[in-house]
């Protein structure tokens, strides 16, 4: 049997994005989706994380990965290269359990988006070509390098990057006639054991591509592509995930059902001294409700809330209600409106906020959460709107919806 060892290494000095590798990522820790690429291969035969950091182990562990040892701070500062912390995980293991892989797979945790089939794709390429040192993703480069400079200073003239042979000119060239460019990405490597271990290389001399769409190209570095790849991963790419696959939107839509507290409102109550309460809302909510009616998809509020302001506020919005309803009873009581109103689940359209919408998110077609939901509740979600509860999350849902229907 081949062993192929899936090796994740994570430290926990992170500086752009602190404490990155367990943030939450579309609401997983950022380091199981890594964990998660490995566990769906058919061909890894164990997962281990290199870290230096207890909390990232012990998240690791949660999520399916072994921590057998703790890396050493000195291989674990920001200019470390990969090359000594895959030396030392193979010297631990050889050393401590005589445990030798015949293929070490790096899968970096700041590439969490990546194909379904991709880990074992990359094994079989490394298997199938015996010269081969290593397998690296690569993706269509998104700059041609032909087209550019070396800079000299600004008082000196540049000189071309790079020449091609049969060119003269290659920065005036079409594009389509110059050779295809490839970007390395982080999602994967490949390598033999043999490579490292003899080589001192994670590439070696021999690399083989595995051609990534571009699509899936990801490398988190700041919180503003955290954000970005957030968004990726609800825009219906398949792609491996710790949680559930995610449903794409209903191509028929007949009804949209709100929670309250935290969906038209911003979860927060205001209370007087009789006792009078009070919510904050947002009007523009109600921006598409009559159009959506018109196109022939109703709207409605369903709440565990009992204060009569989820009845004013659903008729000053030109809504349906129902309130006060049991926490627990949310799923029951949408099973019996649908039944009530003919209407198929799956072309029901839930949004909700808390651990009791949780119910209603097993039975409706599309679950939608907004962006302050609870991490239970945006892991069962199969999308996640950019904007919080109560601050316009109801008419992005609208804009969404209006603009796949039209």
């Amino acid at each position: 049997m081949t062993e192929i060892l899936a090796l994740i290494p994570a430290r926990g000095g992170s500086k752009g994005i602190p404490r990155k590798n367990i943030r939450l990522f579309a609401g997983y820790p950022l380091i199981a989706w890594s964990i998660a690429a490995a566990k769906k291969s058919k061909l890894v035969t164990r997962i281990i994380v290199s870290t230096d950091d207890e909390e990232i182990a012990e998240v690791a562990r949660e999520w399916g990965a072994e921590t057998p040892f703790l890396r050493p701070a000195e291989i674990s500062q920001d200019k470390t290269t990969d090359l000594p912390v895959f030396e030392h995980a193979l010297k631990w293991l050889e050393d401590a359990e005589s445990y030798k892989p015949d293929i070490v797979i790096q899968l970096r945790p700041t590439s969490p988006i990546r194909p379904n089939n991709m880990v074992d794709d990359a094994i079989r390429i490394l298997q199938n070509h015996a010269d081969a040192d290593c397998v690296r993703g690569v993706v269509v480069a998104g700059q041609n390098p032909f087209k550019m400079w070396r800079f000299n200073g600004e008082d000196k003239p540049l000189n071309p990057l790079l020449a091609v042979d049969g060119i003269k000119e290659p920065y005036n060239a079409p594009r389509q006639i110059l050779p295809p460019v490839y970007w390395q990405t982080g999602h994967i490597d490949a390598i033999r054991t043999a490579t490292i271990a003899e080589k001192k290389s994670l590439t070696g001399d021999v690399i083989y591509p595995l051609v990534i769409d571009s699509k899936y190209t990801v490398d988190i570095d700041t919180l503003p592509d955290w954000a970005k790849y957030e968004a990726l991963v609800y825009s219906g790419l398949e792609m491996v995930s710790p949680g559930k696959d995610r449903k794409q939107m209903p191509e028929t839509i007949k009804l949209i059902i709100c929670d309250f507290d935290g969906v038209i409102t911003d979860n927060s109550v205001i209370t007087d001294q009789d006792g009078k309460e009070s919510v904050l809302a947002s009007r523009s909510d109600s921006m598409h409700i009559k159009t959506l009616k018109e196109k022939g998809i109703d709207f409605m509020i369903l709440s565990s809330e009992p204060n009569n302001v989820v009845q004013a506020r659903a008729k000053k919005m030109g809504v349906e209600s129902i309130h006060g309803v049991g926490m627990q009873a949310k799923g029951r009581v949408m099973r019996e409106i649908l039944e009530q109103k003919n209407i198929n689940a799956e072309h029901v359209i839930y949004v909700g906020n808390d651990l009791n919408d949780l119910s209603c998110f097993e039975i409706a077609g599309w679950c939608v959460a907004v962006a302050d939901a609870y991490p239970e509740v945006i892991r069962a979600a199969d999308y996640v709107l950019t904007k919080n509860g109560g601050h316009g999350a109801v008419r992005e849902l609208c804009e969404i919806v209006l603009e796949r229907i039209k």
